[in-house]
C-alpha cells in the first residue's frame, strides 16, 4: 500500500485552510458582533464571567441553539420546518409524564429520542415521496404535533426529577458540554455517507442524484436528526422548569429560522454552515438578554430584533453584488 508522499501533504493543507476561509468569509462580520454583544452582556451582568454566571448564560442559550441547529440541518437540504416548536412542546411533555414514572429518565428519555426520530423521518418521507413542499407538510404536521402534546399533558404538570433540574439546568455548565458534544458528533455526521451528500442534496438535487448519492435517505435522515434535537431541546425545557407545558415551544419555530439566517443559512439550499446557524443562535440568545437589561419593552425588542435579523441578511448580500 502506497504512502501519501509529503511534499502532497503539505500541499492539501493550505488549500484546506483556504477552503475554510472561503466558507467563513461570509461569517466573520457575525463572529464580531457576537463578540461584541458578548461584550456588553458582560458589562451589563459582571456574574456572567463567574462559573455560575456562564453556566446559566449557556442554560439559556442551549434550547435554541438545538433548534437552530434542527432548523439549519433542514435548510441546508433545501427544506424548512413550521414544527420545530410543536416539537418542542411534545419533547416538554413526553418528558414530564414519563421520567418521575415507571419507565425513569432513561426509559423517558428514550421516549422523547423515538418520538423525535419517528415522526422526523415519517415527515421526511412524505416530503420525499409524496414530492410535497416541507412548509407544508411541517405546516400539518405542527397541528397534529401540537394536538399530540395537549392530548398528553392538556395543561401544565407534571414532574421532571429534581437531580436531573440541578444536573442539567444547576450551577454547573452541563449545557455547553453537551453543546460541544453535539458539535463533535455533528462533525462526525458530516463523514459519513448521509453527511456528505446534505449539501449537494440541497444545492443541486438531481447532480447528487447522478452522481450517486442516495438523495432521499439523506432528506429523510435529515428530518429524523432534527426531529431529535427539537425533541431534546423540549427535554432540556422541561429540565429547567421541572415540569411540561404543552404550548412552551410556540416561540421556538420563528427563533429557530431567524437564528439559522442570522448565521448565514440560506433558504435554497447547500447555502451556509452550522457553525454560522450555531453563532446566529447565539447571537439571538444575546441579543434578547441585553435588550432585557437595557430596560427595552417586549414590543420594542421584537421590532429590534427584526432590524438586525434583516441587516444580518442584507448586508452579505450587498457585499457579493459590488
Amino acid at each position: 500500500m502506497s504512502e501519501v508522499p509529503a511534499h502532497s501533504a503539505k500541499a492539501v493543507l493550505p488549500l484546506y485552510w483556504q477552503v475554510q476561509r472561503r466558507r467563513n468569509a461570509d461569517l466573520f462580520g457575525l463572529f464580531a458582533v457576537v463578540l461584541a454583544f458578548l461584550a456588553a452582556y458582560g458589562f451589563l451582568f459582571p456574574g456572567f464571567f463567574t462559573l455560575q454566571g456562564f453556566a446559566k448564560f449557556t442554560q439559556s442559550w442551549f434550547p435554541l441553539a438545538l433548534v437552530a441547529m434542527a432548523q439549519a440541518i433542514l435548510m441546508l437540504t433545501g427544506g424548512i420546518s413550521l414544527a420545530v416548536g410543536a416539537m418542542v412542546s411534545l419533547g416538554a411533555v413526553i418528558a414530564a409524564t414519563t421520567m418521575a414514572g415507571p419507565l425513569g429518565v432513561t426509559g423517558g428519555a428514550a421516549v422523547v429520542a423515538l418520538a423525535g426520530l419517528g415522526i422526523g423521518a415519517a415527515t421526511g418521507l412524505i416530503v420525499v415521496k409524496l414530492r410535497l413542499p416541507a412548509i407544508v407538510v411541517t405546516l400539518a404536521g405542527s397541528f397534529i404535533v401540537g394536538g399530540a402534546a395537549l392530548l398528553i399533558l392538556p395543561r401544565p404538570g407534571g414532574a421532571v426529577p429534581e437531580w436531573l433540574s440541578d444536573m442539567l439546568a444547576g450551577n454547573t455548565p452541563a449545557a455547553f458540554a453537551l453543546i460541544v458534544l453535539i458539535v463533535l458528533l455533528w462533525k462526525i455526521y458530516l463523514a459519513t455517507p448521509l453527511g456528505l451528500g446534505i449539501y449537494a442534496a440541497g444545492e443541486n438535487p438531481v447532480g447528487a442524484y447522478r452522481s450517486g448519492i442516495r438523495v432521499d435517505r439523506v432528506l429523510v435522515a435529515a428530518y429524523a436528526i432534527s426531529g431529535l434535537l427539537s425533541t431534546g431541546a423540549g427535554l432540556f425545557v422541561a429540565a429547567q422548569t421541572g415540569s411540561g407545558d404543552p404550548v412552551i415551544g410556540t416561540a421556538f419555530t420563528l427563533n429557530s429560522i431567524a437564528a439559522a439566517v442570522l448565521g448565514g443559512i440560506g433558504f435554497l439550499g447547500g447555502q451556509g454552515s452550522m457553525r454560522g446557524a450555531l453563532a446566529g443562535s447565539l447571537l439571538l440568545s444575546l441579543m434578547i438578554s441585553v435588550m432585557f437589561f437595557l430596560g427595552f419593552t417586549p414590543v420594542s425588542q421584537y421590532v429590534a430584533q427584526g432590524l438586525i435579523i434583516i441587516g444580518a441578511v442584507a448586508i452579505p448580500q450587498f457585499r457579493r453584488k459590488r
